[in-house]
């Protein structure tokens, strides 16, 4: 007679990522701490951003060397308040990017310049390397530009080129449709994202088999909440996207996000999460 072993339930590993690192330094300093406290295994790097100098630089690779695992990403800026580390950018709007929704219009009427987007591309890159001295783990976009027509041929263009081995994120989730139409901005994330992934795949370039993380951050909703639904939602290997920070003059210049940031560094710093974690069985690969 045999006996009835369960097996042991899978854990299921998941990519946590903090976006923007380089934006300001009180944001920079929330990412650092929630690095060292094993809360985040992922963050990706804004290059043009005024706190991705030498020192924020050497403070985020000192807090990565204090964690288990953190994998560190180029987060590609292409919209406004920011600026073109080219010189020749075009289209510009004073000098700075376009805004991101004019910049998704264009796209969509194909008026963009593929080649000249690439070229900044390729420049942002290399400015990762020679801040890290080393090609980005992971490659994503700011207001999720990567997705955008025409921004998606050059980001893969690009990344397939300048950085062979990293893997890039797409912003699709793995629900069903009538889940899906509940979050008009996710459902249009969803949508760009299933041409992306097949451009992606065309290429072979890797990328996450789900996303959680979007959200109306006007609303400022319980983030504890909002954790639990992105976690019922994501496969494993996914990636949840998350923008924890403390609010300073800089960011109050350059983002409308703001006061939630801190929301989201204070749950993710909590007790709360690491026992909504064990209680999904979900681990921070």
């Amino acid at each position: 007679m045999v006996a009835n072993v369960r097996s042991a339930p899978l854990v299921r590993r998941i990519s946590l990522c903090a976006d923007d690192y380089g934006i300001s330094p009180g944001v920079n300093r929330g990412i650092r701490d929630l690095i060292e406290r094993g809360r985040l295994n992922a963050t990706s790097v804004m290059v043009v951003g005024p706190a991705a100098g030498g020192d924020e630089v050497a403070a985020l690779q000192a807090a990565i060397t204090k964690a288990a695992r953190c994998a560190v990403g180029l987060h590609v800026t292409l919209s406004a308040p920011f600026r073109p580390l080219t010189m020749h950018f075009r289209p510009l709007d004073g000098g700075m990017f376009l805004s991101f929704s004019k910049l998704l219009r264009a796209g969509l009427f194909r008026l963009l310049d593929v080649e000249i987007v690439q070229a900044e591309l390729v420049v942002q890159l290399a400015a990762f390397r020679e801040k890290f001295g080393r090609n980005p783990d992971f490659v994503d976009g700011h207001q999720h530009v990567q997705l955008y027509p025409q921004v998606r041929d050059a980001f893969l263009a690009a990344v397939k080129q300048q950085a062979p081995n990293a893997w890039i994120r797409q912003a699709g989730r793995t629900l069903p449709l009538t889940t899906r139409l509940a979050s008009p901005k996710a459902f249009f994330l969803d949508a760009l994202s299933a041409q992306f992934r097949r451009r992606a795949s065309a290429a072979n370039i890797p990328f996450n088999p789900g996303f959680a993380g979007a959200y109306d951050f006007s609303r400022k909703p319980d983030f504890g909440a909002l954790m639990q639904r992105f976690l019922d939602q994501l496969p494993e290997g996914g990636v949840i996207m998350c923008h924890p920070g403390f609010v300073d003059e800089i960011l109050i210049g350059l983002d409308p996000l703001t006061v939630q940031r801190e929301s989201e560094y204070a749950y993710l710093a909590g007790e709360d999460f690491p026992r909504l974690l064990a209680a999904n069985k979900v681990t921070l690969s």
